[in-house]
């Protein structure tokens, strides 16, 4: 499976996702500047890592949106080709149009990093295929813009047709996001959108690999995971 990992000014998790990528895969996702206009050729999967695209300016992942290389990723999933977007990633997503609802600031105004606790709410989907229904994983977060937010019959669209993938659980819900929603997917299924970061617990030396199973499940190796 062939992926790539966006690069943009102010994300700083790029690594990070690379590093994830390279070691579930067992090849290297090639890389993708703001600037351009294609994506390359034979792509499986295309990830929009974490950070602080653009300081935040004007809301987390506006400015971000805008860029050249959002419109090719546009045609890419409407093409069918899995995007993933984590923290940062999320944000720009939901700004570029591409999942719904907004995320808004954490509900105690503060930055929040801590590890919490998700339930795997839909585990038919390309990202979540190697958990099962009700399964509950642990995971890092870091952010201060993560309160998810959607009108009511918006909501009631997500949570009827099975887009809520992930939900915080056990009472860790870290920015009192509604329905305590942690990651949605578009209708279509190919795009999925996270505040929690699964590669940051993907190996023994993490304290666990919980995270593993999203990149397992959207890189096709669920036997290695």
């Amino acid at each position: 499976m062939k992926s790539a990992v966006v690069q943009l000014p102010g994300l700083n998790r790029d690594r990070d996702m690379i590093a994830a990528l390279t070691k579930i895969s067992g090849r290297a996702p090639v890389t993708v500047w703001q600037t351009e206009t294609e994506l390359p050729a034979d792509l499986d999967l295309v990830v929009i890592p974490g950070g602080f695209s653009y300081g935040d300016y004007l809301r987390c992942g506006a400015i971000a949106a805008r860029m050249p290389v959002m419109q090719a990723i546009k045609a890419a999933a409407d093409k069918g080709i899995k995007v993933l977007g984590v923290c940062n990633g999320f944000q720009i997503l939901v700004e570029a149009g591409m999942l719904p609802g907004v995320l808004m600031r954490n509900a105690s105004l503060r930055f929040v990093c801590r590890e919490v606790r998700l339930e795997v709410v839909n585990a038919d989907t390309d990202f979540s295929r190697v958990y099962e229904n009700g399964q509950v994983i642990r995971c890092p977060v870091a952010h201060h813009d993560g309160n998810f937010f959607a009108d009511a019959e918006t909501l009631a669209s997500i949570e009827g047709n099975g887009q809520v993938v992930f939900r915080y659980a056990d009472g860790t819900n870290p920015n009192g996001s509604i329905n305590d929603i942690a990651g949605i997917i578009n209708a279509k299924g190919n795009v999925l959108g996270m505040m929690p970061h699964p590669e940051n617990l993907i190996e023994a030396a993490h304290g666990g690999n919980d995270g593993r199973g999203i990149f397992a499940s959207a890189l096709e190796v669920v036997a290695a995971a």
